[in-house]
């Protein structure tokens, strides 16, 4: 019962990361390869875009991100007799 618990809760909790966590990778790749060609080594050049890029994310998603926490929180609620006994 505990490990089906934590088996969706880790599954939840990777479906809300994934979005900002491959935009943030894929921005960083393709900012240090421009970085790399064009001999820059400004650390603002890196940081102030995969901050925006992930800020952008979170606004866009959050409709999507809320309704995925509060489905499943209404799942847990409404099994929590389960998980008690």
């Amino acid at each position: 019962m505990v490990a089906e618990l934590l088996r969706q809760l880790m599954k939840e909790s990777m479906l809300l990361a994934a979005p900002l966590l491959v935009a943030a990778a894929a921005l960083s790749f393709f900012l240090s390869l421009v970085q790399t060609l064009t001999s820059l080594q400004d650390q603002s050049l890196t940081s102030v875009p995969r901050l925006l890029a992930v800020g952008l994310i979170l606004l866009a998603g959050m409709p999507w991100f809320l309704g995925r926490m509060a489905d499943y929180t209404r799942m847990l609620l409404s099994d929590l007799r389960h998980y008690l006994g």
